[in-house]
């Protein structure tokens, strides 16, 4: 219930009042996007594994979009493309957690 009112909030406050930022910066912010996605994925997965902590969720979702834009601004200064090990790494575990929800969707409807 608590997800579902933050998530009217968030897009209210995101159609009305919206955050735009200097396209130089799109790097750091896609990265960082991608990472809290990850950690949304994460937390849609313990919760259907019935493993949800809300301290835990809380802190890799700001940790882990925090890291990633310090890994791609640090890369992005030593001219190295550090951004790749985020992508990577953010993007294998979105595509693995939705893997596992996805079957655990189905058992469960398929338990029904």
């Amino acid at each position: 219930m608590i997800a579902i009112i933050g998530l009217i909030i968030g897009i209210s406050v995101g159609w009305y009042l919206p955050v735009t930022y200097p396209t130089s910066y799109s790097l750091y912010m896609s990265v960082a996007i991608l990472a809290a996605l990850d950690s949304v994925f994460g937390g849609i997965r313990a919760y259907m594994e019935e493993k949800f902590n809300t301290t835990i969720f809380v802190s890799g979702f700001f940790g882990n979009a925090i890291l990633a834009g310090c890994l791609a601004y640090t890369g992005d200064r030593l001219g190295v493309p550090l951004y790749y090990a985020a992508i990577f790494t953010f993007g294998g575990r979105l595509f693995q957690n939705f893997a596992v929800i996805r079957r655990l969707f189905i058992e469960k409807i398929g338990q029904k």
